[in-house]
């Protein structure tokens, strides 16, 4: 504490020179400042210190080394802090100890120390003689005694950090000492030639004798393991006194090496800086003789030696000073570098989680737009086919069932019947409003009396929500006017709404009536036992009274046949049955029609048909008049036959009868006619000539599913052309053959290039059937099972992965919790350290590896690899979604991570983060870190952080599943980001500010082949197609047919990505190709499903130009496979689709066709197609007249030929 004074004396430039005995020093001759102080450190301080003297100097030796050792600081630093008092005393030259003035303005005998720290404004310091008080206090005050004994001013209120400004100097000094990786106490006694310890009791007798319960206290803390204890706590242990041994010897050899390795020392002759005389005057100066200089204090007033005090010596301290009377000391202050801080971080936080929702209110306007514009170009396309009659109909919600949707439905009341059609105008029923029958209106009484139902007699009811009961009541009044009209008796009554549902039956409880009518049916007709039928319900609501007198209406019969209603078929057939007239099929009608048709005779089934078309009912059928039967028949079977080609092959049928002068035939004739042309009619699907059942009346009864097919098919030949399964169609070259008993037609055998034998069997599975477990661990067991079963392949390669990722994420999860912390960086931040650097292994691996999914040219070259049966390629998109999604989980994880991270940063002091971040931080002693701010937008890792987090925000959203299907072109833009995605994630790596790089580790290898596969593509992609043909078929279909590439090699089933030069040239739809790959051109059915293909439809309807330019041309990329382009594989192949989903197997059967027709010997043996025409609507194929498609899902084959068999 004295050092500074007498260094900085505001007394005089040149103390050293009247401090020196002798004749005055000039100033060329003065000696080196560090002369005297090196003296009185060296022979003066450190002997009254160690209580020994020094070994004598021997001169300079420059071989030892004079640096500071570990042990020394930590050994001075400690031991010294034992020897402070809690205050220091301040006196005048005349031994008058005066009192000192504190900062709370009160007066105290001493100054404190622990309120002294770096303090230059104390009311005491004020003028240079307060600080001659200061030195003169402390020449006469008496340090503490040297022991294990350390007041509280050093203990408890050493001044700490910015962050802290009280610290624990010993618990500093220990923590220090076991930084600088000291040497436990007995190594240290050992390494400086004492003795080690072997008892505890040895280290201090005296403090062992007066108060053992320090060493016993010590020993227990340390185990009663004497090697565990450390350099610090033994050496203050052995002082009692004194430094004691160890610490002694460690001061005494540091000062010896300090002095002895020194060049520049002053006792040193051979570097010619002093001359033995000064040498000698040097020596005698003492600190006594400098503060007299100094202060101009009489010499009286000064004890020899001011570093020791002996009784005798003048200016006695009036005590040994204690805490008492002395002010408290200051308390410790936190300081919270947060502070301040806590809305701006809070908000940034926020702002960060809003990304989503912004962009999630980005992609709700982008699709409301799209939509407004998808809707606007419907609306175009519907204004022409909207007939006047339909306009202005009355508005509801039709509730169809308590598990089921509502539905938005427009009434429209015509004469003779009530017709329900949904926003799109297309008609979903049709009420026929006929005497004698007598409807119910059944009113809600409650919740604002809105719902109304409409109850008609032999069909399922139809019950309408409303907004107001104004609306409810335009409507009653219009159907009661609507009702009168037509001779229709009613009758109105309320009920509650719940008693009003409950009453109505729902078009799912009629279905299941109907099965129970069909059951029953067929079991008559076919002698089933009942039990097999099932039973109809036996309670007595009107439910049972109206299902024991079920009848269908047109609209069942038809669906019941899996034909459309207005077929000619169903017309006839519906009229001849319906023999009351009242609209309706009773039980009894229908069973007539169906015992003709599946157990009647040759005579009764053409007399049946006889009558039915016989239209002018005069007992003849015109030539006309069997044109249309026959043109009926083609519309169930779905072939194709112009009317050219019909009237040809009706004029060859009557006249290879003999009947080519008549106009008008006889039944007798109808009969012989159909009999002799079996052969040539089976492409009706007609059956005269034996007991085979038409298509239809099968269909029929496979919708009774536990009817014997054969009871349908009794023959052995007969039940072997019969399907085992749900409506199926069997596609193969002996589909097409005749019965045994007639020769086949000349032009299969040309058309198959091969001889029908007379007995070709089919090909079928018989059905395993397994006992009906109603368990409902034993059924969840067996789902379980099938899963398994279904997607081992899937489940094997998402365990792999998922495998690595967490082997990833575990791996750096372990190294910083247990292995880092050398760094440091995991003391500071453990939770947020672990989470961060585990997910960004994870996220590296999976947005790396994502790349390979959508390399699709790799994806279909693998496919025809073995890797096929361990890897599921088709579901590689699926997987791309997986990974995604986890990927962005992970994504949360890790931002979650660093923003922990970030907080413990930002109240880290500057010294932590100098440690843990040399390169980016230096500490300079402010301690003050960086705010939040910095952290987020002021480094190259927070910065493209944030922009990865919005980057992600857009994509996902725009991916999203209902976003990518209202704009397709909004995700195709955003989707493209992942290039400036890639770019980011590699320099937010790039920065090292944890640990070196790490990223290209995972992506280079994926990005190359993805760079490859994309590479191919391109290659490709970039070519201009020309449009040969483009044709508007009905439900929204366009057809396009466009040049074959040079090159272009394609099986059939796959499917290309194509882009209209005309809507943007990088934005690509993917399609299925209709086409087959012998033709030397392309074809595609796209339907109008969204704004793009609408478009697309749009700009195809009127082309101008030339024959080859007059389209806009297109871009190609593919072909791509899935796994319906290996049916080729298989003995039988089963084709599952609906609606546009057939796309592929018009290319599929195409292909088939063309290979059977030139001798290709074709692995398949059996093409089958099931589906329902309830999932696939007849109606939405009718835009498909290149490959025929009837209500039971049969495909046809145009391209066998035009002359008497399609």
């Amino acid at each position: 504490m004295t050092a500074p004074a007498w260094s900085l004396s505001p007394h005089g430039s040149r103390p050293w020179a009247q401090t020196l005995p002798g004749p005055a020093w000039s100033n060329s001759h003065l000696p080196s400042p560090l002369s005297a102080p090196q003296n009185i450190a060296v022979y003066e301080w450190l002997p009254s210190f160690l209580q020994k003297t020094p070994p004598e100097y021997k001169g300079y030796r420059p071989f030892l080394d004079p640096s500071i050792s570990s042990e020394f600081v930590a050994a001075s630093e400690q031991f010294l802090s034992t020897m402070v008092p809690p205050g220091v005393y301040m006196r005048n030259a005349s031994c008058h100890f005066q009192g000192v003035i504190n900062r709370n303005s009160s007066v105290s005998r001493a100054l404190r120390v622990c309120n002294s720290y770096w303090s230059r404004e104390h009311p005491s310091l004020q003028s240079a003689e307060d600080v001659d008080a200061l030195l003169l206090g402390m020449t006469s005050q008496i340090a503490e005694r040297e022991d294990h004994v350390v007041v509280e001013d050093v203990r408890d209120f050493w001044p700490g950090p910015l962050k802290f400004s009280r610290t624990d100097h010993l618990a500093s000094c220990l923590q220090r000492g076991r930084d600088l990786g000291l040497p436990s106490y007995n190594k240290a006694r050992a390494a400086l030639g004492l003795p080690p310890m072997t008892r505890w009791q040895d280290i201090n007798t005296a403090l062992s004798r007066s108060d053992d319960t320090v060493l016993e206290a010590t020993a227990s803390l340390y185990n009663q393991d004497l090697s565990w204890l450390e350099l610090l706590p033994g050496g203050l242990l052995e002082s009692h006194g004194d430094p004691g041994p160890l610490f002694s010897t460690i001061v005494l050899d540091q000062f010896v090496r300090l002095r002895d390795g020194d060049r520049y020392w002053f006792e040193n002759t051979r570097n010619g800086l002093f001359s033995k005389k000064e040498i000698e005057e040097i020596r005698n100066t003492t600190l006594r003789d400098v503060l007299v200089a100094v202060i101009n204090v009489d010499p009286g007033a000064l004890q020899p030696s001011v570093f020791v005090w002996h009784k005798g010596d003048p200016c006695p301290q009036p005590r040994q000073l204690s805490t008492e009377g002395l002010p408290a000391c200051a308390p410790y202050v936190v300081r919270d570098y947060f502070e301040g801080s806590g809305f701006g971080f809070g908000v940034t936080i926020g702002t960060l989680c809003c990304f989503p929702l912004v962009s999630l209110l980005s992609a709700w306007i982008v699709a409301r737009l799209r939509m407004r514009n998808f809707k606007r170009l419907q609306g175009q396309d519907c204004q022409s086919i909207v007939s006047e009659k339909l306009v202005g109909g009355t508005e509801a919600l039709e509730w169809q069932g308590r598990k089921e949707p509502c539905r938005p439905v427009l009434l429209h009341l015509q004469p003779g019947q009530i017709r329900v059609v949904d926003g799109s105008l297309t008609v979903l029923r049709t009420i026929q409003l006929q005497p004698p029958q007598q409807v119910n209106l059944i009113l809600s009484s409650n919740h604002g009396r809105r719902t109304l139902l409409l109850k008609i007699p032999k069909e399922y009811d139809l019950v309408l929500l409303f907004n107001l009961e104004e609306e409810r009541q335009v409507l009653v009044e219009n159907l009661r006017a609507a009702l009168k009209e037509s001779g229709l008796s009613f009758q109105e009554w309320e009920l509650r709404e719940q008693e009003l549902m409950r009453a109505a039956v729902t078009r799912e409880q009629r279905s299941h009536l109907l099965e129970t009518f069909f059951r029953h049916l067929f079991s008559q007709v076919l002698d089933i036992n009942q039990a097999d039928a099932g039973t109809l319900p036996l309670d007595s609501s009107q439910k049972v009274r109206e299902a024991l007198t079920c009848e269908l209406s047109r609209a069942e019969f038809a669906e019941s046949l899996g034909l459309k209603p207005q077929d000619m078929f169903v017309e006839s057939m519906f009229s001849l049955a319906d023999k009351d007239g009242n609209g309706y099929l009773s039980f009894r009608e229908f069973l007539d029609i169906l015992v003709v048709f599946m157990k009647g005779s040759p005579e009764e089934k053409s007399h049946l048909m006889f009558r039915m078309y016989d239209f002018d009912g005069n007992g003849l059928i015109s030539k006309d008049e069997f044109i249309r039967m026959l043109r009926s028949f083609i519309e169930i079977s779905n072939n194709c036959l112009s009317k050219a080609q019909l009237a040809e092959v009706v004029e060859s049928m009557f006249q290879e009868s003999g009947f080519q002068d008549k106009e008008e035939l006889t039944w007798e004739d109808f009969h012989f006619m159909l009999r002799d042309h079996d052969s040539e009619l089976r492409f009706t699907q007609l059956c005269v000539k034996g007991v085979d059942v038409p298509e239809v009346i099968k269909d029929l009864c496979r919708r009774a599913s536990y009817i014997s097919q054969e009871k349908i098919c009794p023959s052995p030949r007969v039940s072997a052309r019969c399907s085992r399964s749900s409506v199926e169609t069997e596609l193969t070259p002996q589909r097409l053959q005749c019965p045994m008993d007639t020769d086949p037609p000349q032009e299969i055998r040309r058309r198959f290039g091969k001889k029908v034998t007379s007995f070709q069997p089919l090909l079928f599975t018989e059905a395993h059937r397994e006992k009906f477990q109603r368990s409902r661990l034993h059924q969840t067991m067996q789902q379980f099972k099938r899963f398994i079963e279904n997607y081992r392949r899937h489940i094997g390669c998402v365990a792999v992965f998922y495998a690595i990722t967490g082997g990833l994420f575990l791996e750096r999860a372990y190294y910083y919790a247990f292995a880092a912390h050398h760094t440091g960086i995991t003391d500071t931040t453990r939770v947020g350290i672990i989470l961060s650097r585990g997910t960004a292994a994870s996220i590296s691996f999976m947005f790396s590896y994502i790349l390979l999914t959508m390399c699709r040219n790799l994806i279909t070259f693998l496919r025809e690899t073995f890797l096929n049966c361990y890897v599921p390629f088709d579901a590689a998109v699926d997987f791309h979604r997986l990974i995604a999604s986890t990927a962005i989980v992970l994504t949360v994880l890790h931002s979650v991570g660093h923003v922990v991270n970030v907080y413990l940063f930002s109240i880290s002091p500057l010294s932590v983060l100098s440690c843990l971040f040399p390169g980016l931080f230096h500490d300079d002693g402010s301690e003050f870190p960086q705010k939040y701010y910095w952290w987020f937008f002021q480094t190259v890792p927070g910065l493209t952080g944030v922009v990865l987090l919005l980057v992600l925000a857009i994509m996902y959203v725009f991916a999203s599943h209902h976003f990518r299907r209202c704009s397709f072109r909004g995700f195709w833009l955003t989707h493209h980001l992942y290039i400036l995605l890639y770019v980011l994630l590699i320099i937010h790596g790039s920065f090292a500010l944890i640990q070196l790089p790490r990223f290209h580790i995972f992506f280079l290898v994926p990005a190359i082949i993805y760079g490859g596969d994309k590479l191919v593509s391109l290659s490709r992609k970039k070519v201009e197609i020309s449009v040969v043909k483009a044709e508007l078929l009905p439900s929204g279909v366009t057809y396009l047919r466009f040049q074959r590439p040079q090159g272009f090699e394609y099986k059939s089933g796959q499917w290309v990505r194509i882009a209209c030069l005309a809507l943007g040239t990088t934005e690509y739809h993917p399609f299925t190709l209709t086409s087959a790959p012998h033709e030397d051109t392309l074809s595609l059915h796209i339907r109008a499903a969204g704004p793009w293909t609408t478009r697309l439809r749009e700009i195809y309807s009127a082309p101008t130009g030339d024959r080859c330019a007059r389209y806009p041309k297109l871009y190609l990329d593919g072909p791509f496979g899935e796994g319906h382009q290996e049916w080729h594989k298989f003995e039988v192949s089963v084709l599952v689709g609906g609606g546009i989903g057939v796309t592929p197997f018009a290319s599929i059967l195409k292909d088939l066709v063309f290979k059977s027709s030139v001798s290709c010997q074709v692995f398949c043996k059996k093409v089958s197609a099931p589906s329902s025409h309830r999932l696939v609507a007849p109606s939405s194929l009718s835009w498909y007249p290149s490959v025929p498609f009837s209500p039971a899902f049969v495909l046809g084959f145009p391209e066998l030929g035009s002359s008497k068999l399609v």
